[in-house]
């Protein structure tokens, strides 16, 4: 029951699984300052707290300590996007409405992408309560998740720019004889008349978002860029009109009376051209995201029973239909290959330039492009699940989430324009007190001007940008990156752990040499083939697939396994054995000199040898390994180049993982390795003052993955692996790594370039605004220039963003 001042909220648990468990739970909640009350309801799988006050905290609290106990509570983790946000300051407001609403546990507002990531308690609220809640405070979210929800807010993107540019267009066709008029015509008859006709359309029909803006804001008792603009030129215009109407007031006094609207009205065309080439400019730093959109078709042709053909909108496909890929076209959804057979183009999606063979039984991905065979798939994963739709997800995830480094920018954002305001106010009276008979006007242009050149956009956009460019360009080079903190941090990695199987080597192995010690015949080559393909051992596949298609098989081929050693088989009487060395010796098969001594050949190159022997004469020995990746070698030299240790850990033999080490010069290795160590032994680098980078791609590899500082999972192990690891490199590719690396070294250049000229505009434009030169020189800035800078200030820090666009990494 709920008392006055008291509000009882369901959180949803999970892992609680016993009496025990949820005694533990209670207990910890017991500890939480905040709770009145509380009980933990097993069989409905829910904690019910009471909270006194401070609703919001106490249930985010309550939330970290159950996690910290290592129990679970369910909540749900969505991207919206956020409507009518004109500056940074607006991003912290929508964040700090959300980050105050009961239920919400983190939120994360990106003005760069304008969208806002938000985890919350489902049992507490849902996005419609969220939605009323930033409206309330004079902005919108989209929550619509429909199929078309994502062009609408496309189309609703385009036709807004498309009205701004013609705002920008009208504004600046006025702007002309506004300037001239108030530079070289100022005492022709009824100038004032002419500007204040010319400045009113500019002021209240193109720069009405200003005003409507800041009165939203006004509202809600906040202040935003919007504030400092409508404030700044509404004062100009206010002023001037006086100044027209009531010329006498000053002359009285004998004090001319300036007008000041061309500076109101250029100062509104300067800030919509700003405007128009910012939105262009962000637009481009998410042409990633587009790109990855683009790659899925709008509809499919489907095989339905007795061979019918029909085409349909991809939204209509399912799991298990069967489709047609025609040469030339792009693949719509998840599949495996049912009939026919072609290469694939895969590098929008790996990054790899070579197109893949593709037979029956073969994966296929949605977005990539068959080349010139036709096929026909069966559907596996369709709409969101596909690869190429969790790709976008985790790009646009990434794009959206903060480096640490934002945490200091947002706050300084949110206390920004209040500071500009009041620095505004005091430089007013600061003129007014010591500029004598113009100390009244030449303070309202130093407080239209502060107001005006006050650049909050600049800081706003100098971390988001270089993170969404730095995570687009990522994406294009095959190197998913989750979060912007694995970006910023992986140029700080100083020691990188590298699993063995799938990582460093193909995770696949394969026959590499044939010695054959006995006259070779084809019937011999069909019984090994035959035996190997029978058995169910992974270096029997091996063996087979070396063979497929040099031998055939012989159906008449009866089989044994020997456990741990091998196998034997029986062809028309006679006994065949395939197996290790201690099962050559227990069937009596010798093995002589040479064979040996290419056998230990074989061994110190990191290779398995099996035998083949007949009766007890040995035919043959085959050598097996899983080949190092081509490019292993020079991705762990250029590791070494950046002054990075490398360090292998392995659950294989000491001999293997001694061979490769030596093979690609690794720093230092260790063999035998159980999963918990890996974790135990990042853990101790990390202890000794190491950046720790985890590389691995098994389930097996998870612990260290979770433990170390940047996580990387190789695109083709486990999705476990790929689920914990915040980076994927999508084609396994090693030499990826130094590439990833070498992006987050310039996404972090880009963004301490971007936040020092912010923060070097605002230092320096602040103060000339005030008019701190006058004394000086008798410069004061004339706030049409100021606009002109203010909106310099946010295209330059986009600008630059973008150079990493085309820069080689």
């Amino acid at each position: 029951m709920e008392t006055v001042n008291k509000r009882t909220f369901d959180l949803p648990l999970e892992n609680v699984d016993s009496e025990h468990c949820a005694m533990i739970v209670d207990k910890g909640l017991a500890q939480v300052q905040g709770i009145s009350s509380h009980k933990v309801e097993l069989n409905n799988n829910r904690a019910l707290i009471q909270v006194d006050q401070n609703t919001q905290a106490t249930v985010a609290n309550a939330v970290n300590a159950i996690r910290d106990l290592g129990y679970g509570v369910t909540t749900v983790k969505k991207t919206f996007p956020v409507m009518d946000m004109s500056c940074a300051s607006c991003a912290s407001s929508v964040e700090s409405v959300l980050q105050h609403h009961d239920g919400v546990i983190h939120v994360a507002v990106n003005f760069a992408n304008n969208s806002a990531q938000v985890e919350y308690i489902p049992t507490i609220t849902d996005p419609g309560e969220l939605k009323k809640a930033v409206q309330q405070a004079g902005y919108d979210l989209m929550i619509d998740e429909h199929e078309d929800a994502h062009e609408s807010l496309e189309t609703a993107k385009a036709n807004k720019q498309k009205t701004l540019a013609r705002k920008v267009y009208g504004a600046l066709l006025l702007s002309v004889p506004l300037v001239i008029i108030g530079m070289f015509f100022m005492d022709m008859p009824y100038a004032n008349y002419i500007m204040w006709a010319l400045s009113t359309p500019m002021l209240f029909y193109f720069g009405q978002q200003f005003f409507v803006g800041a009165w939203k804001q006004a509202k809600h008792r906040s202040a935003n860029m919007d504030t400092l603009v409508a404030i700044s030129t509404g004062t100009a215009y206010v002023f001037s009109v006086f100044n027209t109407l009531l010329p006498g007031f000053w002359h009285s006094r004998g004090v001319h009376p300036h007008v000041y609207f061309e500076a109101a009205g250029v100062v509104i065309a300067f800030l919509l051209l700003g405007k128009l080439l910012e939105e262009k400019a962000k637009g481009n730093t998410s042409s990633a995201i587009k790109k990855l959109m683009g790659l899925q078709p709008k509809t499919v042709t489907v095989i339905h029973h007795g061979g019918h053909q029909m085409e349909m909108p991809i939204t209509k496909v399912q799991v298990g239909d069967t489709l047609l890929v025609k040469p030339g076209e792009r693949i719509a959804v998840d599949g495996t290959v049912a009939e026919g057979s072609s290469y694939v183009d895969e590098s929008m999606i790996s990054g790899e330039p070579v197109p893949v063979a593709k037979q029956k039984g073969d994966p296929v991905f949605a977005g990539t492009i068959n080349q010139k065979g036709g096929f026909q798939f069966t559907a596996n994963k369709v709409g969101g699940d596909t690869v190429l739709a969790q790709i976008i997800k985790m790009v646009q995830d990434a794009q959206g989430s903060k480096a640490p480094v934002q945490k200091l920018v947002d706050k300084i954002a949110a206390i920004f324009v209040p500071v500009v305001m009041l620095i505004a106010i005091l430089s007013f009276f600061i003129w007014l007190l010591a500029g004598g008979s113009n100390g009244f006007s030449q303070g309202l242009i130093a407080f239209v001007t502060v107001l005006i050149i006050a650049c909050p956009c600049a800081l706003g956009l100098a971390t988001p940008t270089a993170v969404m460019v730095g995570v687009g360009k990522g994406a294009e080079k095959g190197i998913l990156i989750k979060d912007a903190e694995s970006l910023e941090l992986a140029k700080r990695i100083t020691a990188i752990i590298l699993d063995k199987t799938g990582t460093i080597t193909e995770g696949k192995p394969s026959v590499t040499d044939v010695r054959w010690l006995a006259q070779t015949d084809q019937l011999l080559q069909n019984i090994l083939y035959s035996i190997e393909k029978s058995s169910e051992h992974p270096l029997a596949d091996a063996v087979a697939d070396y063979f497929k298609g040099k031998a055939e098989y012989l159906s008449n081929v009866t089989i044994e396994n020997i456990s741990g050693q091998g196998i034997q088989g029986t062809y028309e009487g006679e006994t065949y054995t395939i197996g290790n060395q201690q099962l050559m010796r227990e069937k009596g098969i010798a093995i002589g000199e040479d064979a040996s001594a290419w056998m230990n050949q074989k061994y110190t190159e990191a290779q398995t040898v099996i035998f083949y022997g007949k009766g007890q004469t040995l035919l043959a020995m085959l050598a097996i390994a899983d080949k190092i990746k081509p490019s292993s070698a020079s991705a762990i030299h250029q590791l070494h180049k950046e002054g990075i240790k490398v360090y292998m850990l392995t659950g294989d033999n000491e001999h293997t993982a001694r061979a490769v080490a030596e093979q690609l010069h690794i720093d230092d290795y260790k063999a035998n390795v159980l999963p918990a160590e890996k974790a135990a032994f990042a853990k101790t680098l990390q202890q000794q003052g190491n950046v720790v980078a985890m590389v691995g791609d098994g389930i097996n590899d998870s612990n260290a993955l979770a433990q170390a500082d940047v996580s990387i999972a190789m695109g083709k192990g486990s999705d476990i692996a790929m689920d914990v690891a915040k980076m994927t490199i999508i084609s396994s590719d090693l030499s990826k790594i130094p590439e990833a690396i070498h992006l987050s070294d310039q996404t972090v250049k880009a963004i301490k370039q971007n936040l020092f000229w912010a923060f070097i505009y605002n230092m320096i434009g602040i103060p000339l605004a005030a008019g701190i030169l006058y004394p000086i020189n008798g410069f004061l800035l004339d706030p049409m220039w100021a606009g002109a800078a203010m909106a310099f200030s946010s295209v330059s820090v986009v600008a630059n963003s973008l150079r990493l666009k085309w820069k080689k990494i």
